[in-house]
């Protein structure tokens, strides 16, 4: 998960609390049963405590502190005093009467609490100008009044729904008057209720179960003890599971499976289409309580301000929005390539504001519904089309409609079991092909994913031929939260609609080819400026009311100086840098502060320029300071960029630092990359072998296709001990006499690959997406004995290969494979260490229980296995199950050995040791997705030693701490 995204959700949602006591309800004049609008709720403890009931008379009110009592103010009203709870008081009516005008005798306004609504009592004259239906209530079991949890709660005929929660209650509202509920839940019959104009807040719904000798029931449940409501009996998902060769949904995806599709852009010559984007970001669940809070009259944000949203019920305020337009081109003969060229971008909210814009995106993975594993946050759910569907998901066939003119088979599908990575929703399969035309897919109410309560995603296609079909739309909305999953907490709506048109397939070829060929710019010239009208002609479908309200409203926020401080905070937090006039930025911040044994506690100041995020050059460097060795360091690195469309760059550094060598296998080139091992807070045992290296690069690099970098270093090194009475990296030279530091001049060649890998941003420091994409490293590195002082003539390859596996339900491996081959006798700083992890965090591609010069090799083969089991074995064990824990399996192994030459060269403090006679292993178990309501970002791993437990001070056990901020 982006840190930058991270960051903002922190932000917005620190303007909530946690309450003690919260209020919820509604005033009602209770001759007319109109809402009373502006009446003023507080606390007589603490009058500044208040609220106003907004236009439909609903208020919301609540406090850190226990109360015992509301006040109510109208004006014209005589002031009145309620007692309350001191937990919970939700769905609140609160009537006045014209009696309770001052001037008239006193008679006390009534107050109820989950109240059974009369619906006959309600006059439709009274109610002509009332156009909203607000519903709150409890769902329980007539024959033993339990609440009935997870029912699908429906306003008839829209996509306004609700869940019931583990005690049956449900609330949902509309702005539009829908006149009747429908409720779905498996064992109940389905059952329509009536509803008034306005607030139908408190019922009680009873149902009684099916009839067991038929699928269809006459029970009429009641809204309350005193009145019956007639409903429609609708057949729901068998109680007992059929066959599935006797389900007549069977069938249908049995044919399906045979003509399974393709996505139709893979299949042809080329294509070229129009794509528009619609990205959105609003904090939910507010309420005119929440809003009456001083932080937002300072955000210019009003009680008028609160929309709904459509497909839940819940309030929203938008704080983002983002338009885009993009033509794409691309070919799958006689090679792949593909490019978009942005022709427009209208953003409202934050500044910069394509990082915000691409990480959104970068939730919402490309699905293809024909998949077994569809991708979600990097995580494996099953579609509802998989092969293996039938162990998985139950259908029932429920009808055939027409979806767009074509005819089509309605099959409803739910998930088997809970807590899997599973959707429930509805698919609508062409009668005639047996094809995708529509699908929904909504997550389950226990989806375990961090920061996400629920998942909602519309697939519409269209079907080219028999074998073939094209995305036309996909509407997605996730439900996310950084702190509680509760139904009323606080988050935000990441809402995304992308849509598809103007498709074009199999152009001439050259015509194709010559606009690939192209030097494109990738943004058009005045993108970011388009007028009003450029968007009414180009978008597929007009802004809606509530577009145009959520622009106003964003654009309103967006300049007030609170919004602009919390946007530079997000933007400090995230990057660690702080920017200065809008050229400099100081930082690292989070590289300020290490320890290690030679340099003790060490300072480190660091700045760059930074003009823009597409900046084309780039100066940076860095300063630290030693309080033990009382030596100060230094870093300075220039990079500049000449092509933007081959990434051709070229750079220069120099530094002098202390580090510690063999911290990977795989070596990183460049200047100011960061050591780990050497700036630790806090390490097991100690570490008194570190180096002290004087270092000049120079490099050259370029990106002749996509995702593909080759790049050639020139480097210049003297090293020497840092600790020469603890460590010293001696060897014998050609004379036989003992040298205690080297000089080494190298070139190095390497070519980078990342099939698939998606980036924002053109300049120097592209921003990188978290993707599936395979990494490729391979590295021939070449030293030059007497060229710059070169100590050393030698030839070095590398290969690293690290791929993330997603396996749907069984969850993710990680996958890194590692081989490298020095082919000259080489003296201890210049051979392939075994990375050993002597800090007590958890570091990638090291061995946990090695130490530092454990293993020295000049050939070696090393693998490292993670598998996220995503909680799906905890999820058997009740009380695990409870917690969210997920389950990761570790193994880790090497295999390496070490020359005779090298051996004969050593005259270091160091026993050259290489694991020659078995493979080295570890492994172990972590436990990860620990913490507490939604925030549960640690890690703890127990590791095991597997061999070589003859060493001397052996690590045959140890346990790793780590954060990680993922879904």
């Amino acid at each position: 998960m982006s840190n930058k995204l991270l960051f903002l959700f922190a932000f917005l949602f620190s303007l909530s609390y946690n309450a003690q006591i919260k209020i919820t309800g509604v005033i009602i004049n209770q001759d007319t049963q109109r809402p009373i609008e502006g009446a003023k709720i507080s606390f007589p403890e603490a009058p500044e405590i208040s609220t106003l009931s907004n236009n439909i008379g609903y208020f919301s009110l609540e406090s850190k502190n226990n109360f015992d009592s509301i006040v109510v103010q109208i004006v014209n009203y005589k002031k009145k005093s309620f007692p309350v709870n001191k937990k919970q008081n939700l769905n609140l009516i609160i009537k006045f009467s014209e009696k309770d005008k001052i001037g008239t005798s006193s008679i006390p306004p009534s107050i109820t609490n989950q109240t059974k609504i009369d619906t006959d009592s309600i006059s439709p004259s009274s109610n002509q100008q009332v156009n909203y239906v607000r519903v709150s209530g409890q769902l329980l079991d007539e024959d033993t009044e339990k609440p009935i949890p997870d029912a699908d709660i429906f306003l008839k005929n829209t996509q306004v729904y609700a869940t019931t929660d583990s005690d049956g209650n449900f609330e949902l509202q509309s702005n539009k008057f829908i006149d009747t509920l429908q409720i779905i839940t498996d064992k109940y019959p389905t059952k329509y209720i009536p509803l008034q104009r306005g607030d139908n807040l408190g019922l009680i719904v009873n149902l009684k179960l099916k009839n067991k000798n038929s699928s269809q029931s006459t029970d009429k449940g009641t809204v309350s003890k005193e009145k019956e409501i007639d409903e429609v009996v609708v057949t729901g998902f068998p109680k007992k599971r059929l066959p599935k060769k006797e389900n007549p949904a069977y069938r249908i995806l049995r044919e399906l499976w045979k003509r399974r599709r393709t996505n139709g852009l893979t299949n042809f010559k080329n294509y070229q289409y129009k794509e528009y984007e619609k990205i959105e970001f609003d904090l939910n669940n507010v309420d005119s309580a929440f809003i009456s809070k001083k932080i937002f009259k300072k955000l210019n944000i009003s009680a008028k301000d609160i929309d709904t949203l459509d497909i839940s019920g819940k309030t929203y305020i938008p704080v983002f929005l983002n338009e885009s337009l993009s033509d794409i081109v691309g070919q799958n003969t006689p090679s792949k390539r593909e490019k978009s060229f942005l022709r427009g971008n209208k953003a409202s909210g934050i500044p910069n504001n394509d990082i915000v814009a691409n990480t959104v995106k970068n939730l919402y993975k490309d699905v293809n519904i024909y998949d077994n594993v569809l991708n979600f946050f990097n995580k494996g759910f099953t579609s509802p089309v998989a092969t293996i569907g039938f162990s998985v998901y139950d259908y029932l066939l429920a009808d055939t409609v027409s979806v767009d003119g074509v005819d089509c088979y309605y099959i409803k599908y739910r998930p088997r079991r809970e807590n899997e990575l599973t959707f429930k929703g509805d698919l609508y399969i062409t009668k005639d092909t047996y094809a995708v035309k529509q699908v929904t897919l909504q997550s389950t109410s226990g989806i375990n994913v961090n920061f996400v309560k629920d998942i909602y995603m519309e697939l519409n296609y269209d079907n080219v031929n028999d074998s073939i079909f094209i995305p036309l739309r996909n509407y997605t909305v996730l439900d996310m939260s950084l702190i509680t999953k509760k139904e009323g907490g606080k988050g935000m709506f990441a809402k995304r609609t992308i849509t598809y048109n103007d498709y074009k397939f199999d152009e001439p070829q050259g015509t194709v080819e010559k606009l690939l060929d192209q030097q494109w710019e990738p943004i058009s010239e005045g993108a970011y400026n388009r007028k009003d009208d450029f968007w009414a002609d180009n978008r597929p479908d007009r802004l809606n009311e509530d577009d145009k309200k959520a622009y106003e409203m964003v654009d309103k926020v967006s300049k007030t100086r609170l919004f602009r401080n919390i946007v530079d905070a997000v933007q400090i937090l995230s990057s660690g840098y702080v920017n200065v006039g809008n050229a400099i930025d100081i930082g690292n911040l989070y590289q300020t502060l290490g320890y290690n044994d030679v340099e003790g506690t060490r300072i480190r100041l660091g700045a760059r320029t930074f003009f823009s995020p597409n900046d084309m050059w780039r100066v940076e460097g860095y300063t630290a300071y030693g309080f033990k060795d009382d030596q100060f360091k230094y870093g300075f690195e220039g990079r500049l960029m000449l092509n933007k469309y081959n990434r051709f760059t070229i750079g220069a550094g120099t530094k002098r630092d202390i580090t510690q060598l063999g911290t990977s296998l795989t070596e990183n080139e460049g200047i100011m990359t960061r050591s780990f091992a050497s700036s630790s807070i806090i390490s097991r045992g100690s570490n008194e072998y570190l180096s002290s290296v004087n270092q000049t690069n120079a490099f050259l690099s370029i990106e002749p296709w996509k995702n593909v970098q080759l790049r050639l270093d020139g480097t210049y090194q003297y090293i020497k001990s840092a600790n020469p009475f603890k460590f010293n990296i001696g060897y014998y030279n050609k004379k036989g006499d003992i040298k205690n530091d080297l000089y080494d001049s190298h070139l190095t060649f390497s070519i980078q690959a990342r099939p698939g890998a998606k980036y924002s941003r053109f300049g120097l420091d592209r921003y990188e997406h978290t993707t599936l994409s395979p990494t490729l490293i391979l590295k021939y590195i070449k030293g030059f004995n007497g060229v710059l002082d070169g100590d050393f003539n030698y030839d070095k390859i590398q290969f690293l290969y690290n791929h993330p596996i997603l396996w749907g339900p069984i969850g993710k491996s990680n996958v890194t494979f590692e081989f490298g081959k020095s082919f000259n006798k080489l003296p201890l700083s210049l051979l392939g260490i075994i990375p050993g992890n002597q800090s007590y965090g958890i570091i990638n591609n090291t061995f946990a229980l090695l130490d530092y010069y454990d293993f020295v090799t000049d050939i070696y083969t090393a693998l490292h296995v993670e598998h996220h089991f995503n909680g799906r074995i905890f999820s058997y064990i009740p009380l695990l199950k409870k917690l969210q824990l997920r389950e990761v399996a570790i193994f880790r192994g090497v295999w390496g050995d070490i020359s005779e030459g090298s051996k004969n060269m050593n005259a270091s403090n160091i026993r050259y040791v290489a694991p020659n006679k078995d493979i080295y292993y570890e492994y172990g178990f972590g436990i990860e997705n620990i913490g507490f309501g939604n925030l549960r970002i640690f890690r703890v791993d127990f590791n095991w030693r597997g061999n070589y437990l003859h060493m001397p001070d052996v690590n045959k056990f140890g346990v790793k701490f780590g954060m990680q901020f993922t879904f």
